[in-house]
């Protein structure tokens, strides 16, 4: 049997149109939303036939903004870098734009060695989730998919699964809502990947999104998320 593949925004069961994205999200308390990282933080990808040219954090900053217009953004994420290379490089900047809701990166630089010390890359995210704790932000982080593959390693899979392992425990450890996408559907899609093989396109970018969005409106529906708010806020249209 084949499965039919999305070819816009519209007929893509894994997204969300905005206005219904934004009503999931509208009583989102978040005023200052921040991003660090690397390529997936930054939203990298080649744009896809039928989706907006728009990396995943730019779609939900977007979101956050129909029901709060004067959210502010900053994304310091940038490709190829390190968890020690972001948090020598973007921490200070962040720290000082004080986010109340900070996205994390992965770990998915720190695996692309010939030999990973597991050790060491467990105490470089655990510095990156301690520095981003003392915001109190609350955070958020994506699992590695299984379509992100670098053949010249023949163990990748089971890199990503041990770098996966580390950022669900660490999530826990920290309280970070985890956005999982090692299993989702999308991965076994023909036309995930950017000619690079290896960043999601914008129609990844677009789903990538939604799943945080879904994410973050399961933590509004949380009787301590809901405690203390005031009515709901305005959707632009």
């Amino acid at each position: 049997m084949t499965v039919a593949i999305p070819t816009t925004e519209e007929t893509d069961p894994f997204c969300l149109p905005p206005l219904e994205a934004a009503a999931l999200l509208y009583d989102a308390p978040w005023q200052r939303f921040g991003v660090i990282g690397d390529s997936l933080s930054a939203g990298t990808g080649d744009p896809s036939p039928g989706y907006a040219t728009l990396g995943w954090p730019d779609r939900v900053a977007d979101i956050l903004r129909r029901v709060r217009p004067d959210l502010e953004y900053v994304n310091t994420a940038t490709d190829g870098a390190t968890t020690v290379e972001t948090l020598r490089r973007q921490a200070d900047q962040m720290l000082e734009f004080a986010p109340d809701l900070l996205h994390l990166p992965s770990g998915a630089n720190d695996i692309v060695r010939r030999t990973p010390d597991f050790g060491e890359i467990e105490q470089n995210l655990r510095d990156m989730y301690r520095m981003a704790a003392s915001t109190g932000a609350r955070l958020t982080v994506f699992t590695l998919g299984k379509a992100y593959v670098v053949p010249v390693f023949p163990d990748w899979r089971d890199r990503v699964r041990r770098v996966n392992d580390l950022t669900r425990t660490l999530a826990a450890e920290f309280g970070a809502t985890v956005i999982d996408m090692w299993d989702h559907p999308i991965n076994d899609r023909p036309n995930l990947l950017s000619a690079d093989g290896i960043h999601f396109s914008t129609a990844g970018q677009a789903v990538l999104a939604a799943e945080v969005v879904k994410q973050l409106a399961h933590l509004l529906e949380a009787p301590t998320m809901r405690a203390g708010h005031g009515g709901p806020h305005r959707i632009d249209h």
